[in-house]
């Protein structure tokens, strides 16, 4: 698994601290890790993005933007507002490439889900995905309305003869309740794919040290991790 594609159902629902999970158990596995983020918006120059917040958790990964829109938008949105280029899948593809070619995971991290626009014409993450010929890993929330949202993304890779890697539950609150604890039953059956983690609310805000830590706890071998069931 050279390249990873880690999308969303939605947004604000733990894509970037999946994705520094996913970084730190593979550094802990003494794996080389460089973190894409394809399109940052609403992050004015200067400021740390979803790359920088990865890195801060989950140690020395080499980690590029190709584009960062200061307007908390869609990328083609926010890239039409501030009169700036678009990012094309191409140049998503071409640069995953060059940065699998020098490490042993690339983690590409889109912004939203898996359908938001990338430019005008309607290319998106999942246009990328199929380029580089990558598995996409879905991160989705753990309560009401996921198994709807997790359902048609997963519907939508496989009309676009995508492989979805799995789900993980980007935020599973310390004490769930009667429908995120059924949902962790339910959302394979409704992705079609495996459940392969969930990283608990908060994950975020712990100390680097801990983060790193626990990291292999929240996921599945399949992902590196150690967390069964």
């Amino acid at each position: 698994m050279p390249v990873l594609i880690v999308t969303g159902t939605g947004t604000e629902i733990g894509k970037t601290i999946t994705t520094a999970a996913l970084a730190a158990v593979a550094l802990a596995a003494g794996r080389s890790v460089a973190v894409l983020k394809p399109a940052q918006t609403g992050v004015a120059p200067g400021e740390p993005g979803d790359v920088a917040e990865v890195a801060r958790l989950a140690g020395p990964v080499t980690g590029l933007e190709l584009a960062r829109y200061p307007e908390p938008l869609a990328p083609a949105t926010a890239a039409r507002r501030a009169g700036m280029a678009p990012v094309t899948p191409a140049e998503v593809a071409e640069a995953a490439a060059k940065l699998a070619a020098a490490h042993d995971l690339v983690l590409v991290e889109g912004a939203g889900g898996l359908l938001v626009r990338f430019d005008d014409a309607g290319s998106t993450l999942a246009d990328a995905a199929r380029l580089l010929d990558a598995p996409v890993l879905v991160v989705a929330p753990a309560g009401l309305g996921t198994l709807n949202s997790t359902a048609l993304t997963g519907e939508a890779l496989r009309a676009r003869g995508l492989t979805q890697e799995g789900v993980v539950v980007g935020s599973m609150p310390d004490a769930p309740g009667l429908a995120e604890r059924c949902n962790l039953t339910d959302l394979p059956l409704v992705a079609e794919a495996p459940l392969l983690g969930a990283v608990p609310e908060g994950a975020g805000a712990l100390a680097p040290s801990v983060f790193r830590a626990r990291a292999a706890t929240w996921l599945a071998p399949r992902l590196g991790g150690v967390r069964e069931g």
